[in-house]
């Protein structure tokens, strides 16, 4: 997935200046064992799940952080931890001008790894990353944009 170069006008409007809040769809082949910073051990049954992230400022930098692939950045959030698995794979990118909170209320689902994702919320959400289940099916969701 590419995400827009900032030198070029035209994809630049492809990431909406009011947005600050993105959900990554994505799909975890096989159960997973991650040790995730100072959360510990999060044990991530194979299936369907959504990652529900904001950036105030720099949103296309983080984007294009969590899609681009990279063995030699440093983890630095949750979701790096899990990205950084050969058996995850994004497969949607939606974005929201919603807070984080009430975006991540919204999916349903249920939470494999308490905290994961959630460590400055102060809405009780209990994670930012929530299993959708083995049958989740990616159709519903609308195409991932392409940013070239």
């Amino acid at each position: 997935m590419d995400l827009p170069d900032d030198r070029n006008e035209r994809q630049d409007k492809a990431l909406p200046d009011s947005a600050v809040t993105y959900q990554l769809w994505l799909h975890l082949a096989v159960e997973t064992e991650l040790t995730v910073g100072a959360l510990g051990q999060c044990l991530l049954p194979a299936g369907w799940y959504v990652y529900t992230g904001s950036a105030r400022r720099g949103l296309r930098a983080r984007l294009r952080r969590h899609t681009h692939p990279d063995s030699a950045k440093t983890v630095r959030w949750h979701a790096d931890y899990l990205l950084a698995s050969p058996c995850t794979t994004i497969h949607y990118l939606s974005l929201s001008t919603e807070p984080e909170c009430a975006v991540n209320a919204a999916v349903g689902g249920s939470t494999p790894c308490p905290g994961f994702g959630a460590s400055d919320c102060r809405s009780g959400c209990g994670s930012h990353l929530r299993f959708l289940g083995l049958d989740f099916d990616p159709e519903t969701l609308a195409p991932c944009p392409r940013f070239r």
